[in-house]
């Protein structure tokens, strides 16, 4: 069949790139069923019974659209970070906000600065604007800020992003070198501030939510998907600037966000016991991938999200053996795309009898491959 002959220039140009291979595709393509599901850094404690319930009372109103302002969420989270509504924008998770915030400012021949092998949607979504990416390395296993800066300067960059907490090493910056990065960075620069992994790291990595309301150029992306348990609906927000914020009700799909997944995150917010219980549960996840890691003669690497980087002392293809080999025992992990990350595996925090299956598969996979 004749591919259609209007695709634009840029379209024929990309890749047909998928960023993340997901657990079901494994299963069609492979033949073998995903038993630990500990791959996607979502949560397998799951959500609060209280959202599954409010779920439940809403769901017969699923045959209306959502409130396309979505002022209910917007007024829960402008009180739970002491901010205002205004400062606040509603998307279908972070990697649908990344979407349009790369839409309000790259074009094609945009220099946007990242990190070489940090989050792959970000690119994904650069690539299809037509940007040009400038990737710096990273230095002892974290995001380097001064590389990053750097590069901003160097090519008078539109953008740049920074995980903090970051996916995919697990590694943090305080809070003092956050700021140092904003004050330095040019004012024509916006900055892609990830903080998807908030809730599981620790309070010294973020500054006051009130420090950066007045800079244009700062917005700081969270998710319901991590420690919320709500991967699944897809509910994520910005916090920046007002006017800033106002810029994406030009281009945002006002209904796109479904009812239900506004119920869900704002139940979710307003149990902040269950997140702290699931927290904990985290911590304690961490502490045990780190023993198995160790056990295995393998080095857990020092982690404030919910998985944790574990360098297999190798290259990126004996890491990639043991992803493989271990999905077909029907225990789904991940591990970095890129040179020297790679040498890594990548598990994510989980129920006791997913750490159990990967206790009892790792060694034998480690023997197996030699």
């Amino acid at each position: 069949m004749a591919e259609f002959p209007r695709f634009t220039a840029l379209i024929k140009e990309l890749p047909s790139t998928v960023p993340f291979v997901g657990p079901e595709a494994l299963e069609r393509t492979r033949n073998y069923p995903v038993i630990a599901r500990i791959g996607a850094n979502e949560s397998g404690f799951g959500p609060a019974p209280s959202v599954l319930a409010a779920i439940q009372e809403a769901a017969g109103d699923i045959w209306k659209y959502s409130d396309s302002e979505h002022l209910s969420l917007r007024q829960a989270l402008a009180k739970h970070h002491s901010c205002e509504p205004e400062n606040l924008m509603i998307g279908e998770g972070v990697d649908g906000l990344l979407g349009m915030a790369v839409r309000l400012v790259v074009s094609p021949g945009t220099k946007v600065v990242t990190s070489l092998g940090a989050y792959p949607t970000f690119n994904y979504h650069v690539d299809g604007f037509g940007g040009e990416r400038v990737s710096v390395p990273y230095k002892n296993d974290r995001e380097d800020l001064d590389a990053l800066l750097a590069a901003v300067k160097e090519h008078d960059a539109t953008m740049v992003y920074f995980a903090n907490p970051d996916n995919p090493m697990g590694s943090f910056w305080h809070e003092d070198a956050v700021v140092r990065f904003v004050e330095e960075l040019p004012e024509t620069c916006m900055m892609v501030l990830d903080e998807a992994y908030c809730e599981c790291g620790p309070a010294e990595a973020f500054p006051g939510i009130d420090r950066f309301l007045e800079r244009p150029n700062i917005l700081r992306f969270r998710t319901f998907s991590k420690a919320y348990g709500l991967a699944g609906a897809r509910a994520g927000y910005i916090i920046g600037a007002a006017d800033t914020i106002a810029a994406f009700n030009k281009i945002r799909n006002h209904f796109g966000m479904p009812r239900l997944t506004l119920v869900a995150a704002e139940a979710a917010l307003a149990d902040q016991a269950y997140l702290q219980s699931v927290v904990g549960r985290i911590r304690e996840s961490r502490d045990e991938i780190a023993r198995i890691a160790r056990e295995n003669g393998l080095e857990p690497l020092p982690s404030a999200t919910n998985f944790v980087a574990i360098d297999c002392g190798r290259d990126g293809a004996y890491s990639r053996a043991i992803v493989d080999a271990l999905g077909a025992r029907g225990v789904f992990i991940r591990m970095p795309g890129v040179a020297p990350l790679d040498r890594c595996i990548r598990v994510s925090t989980g129920p006791n009898e997913d750490m159990e299956l990967f206790a009892q598969e790792l060694p034998a996979v480690l023997q197996a491959l030699g």
